[in-house]
């Protein structure tokens, strides 16, 4: 937060971010089947959301990929307005 500004983020479980994500990849119109957020940290003010990321038989990224990615970025940026992890 900016120095002075008062957080106003609620603080949430892991769980509790988890299904608020998935929820908004499902209802998402660029969802693809097999997206999801499996895991949820916290890195400064923003949350960082990781699953499959579909990649191919030899580690390189595929179009779902990139699409796994942007749906991740549109997730952090949306909930980390609103929600920071419980410790």
């Amino acid at each position: 937060m900016f120095m002075g500004q008062e957080d106003t983020r609620k603080e949430a479980t892991a769980e509790e971010i988890l299904t608020l994500a998935n929820k908004m990849i499902k209802n998402d119109y660029e969802y693809m089947d097999g997206m999801k957020a499996e895991s949820v940290t916290q890195n400064g003010e923003v949350l960082v959301f990781k699953g499959e990321f579909f990649l191919d038989d030899d580690g390189l990224p595929t179009p779902k990929t990139n699409a796994v990615f942007n749906m991740f970025k549109k997730v952090t940026t949306v909930l980390s307005k609103h929600y920071k992890l419980k410790e």
